[in-house]
């Protein structure tokens, strides 16, 4: 992580900023101490996967329903 001092974070702070915005956070140190962590604030309601699991069932034979109403459109 990228430590800075303050007098470089107030010049460049929306870079910097940018740059946090963009999974590279940054320290904020005075007089060689860091005092201060910045990093993006994760975003409130991230897309998840599986978030319906157990909600419904497939069933097993998914793949041949209606095959025969649709072999039947074809042949006519």
């Amino acid at each position: 992580m990228k430590i800075v001092n303050m007098h470089e974070a107030k010049t460049n702070l929306s870079r910097l900023v940018a740059a946090a915005e963009q999974g590279e956070g940054f320290i904020i140190a005075r007089a060689g101490k860091p005092l201060v962590k910045v990093e993006a604030i994760a975003p409130e309601n991230p897309r998840r996967l599986g978030f319906l699991a157990g909600q419904g069932s497939i069933p097993d034979d998914f793949d041949r329903l209606g095959a025969e109403e649709i072999t039947e459109a074809f042949l006519r």
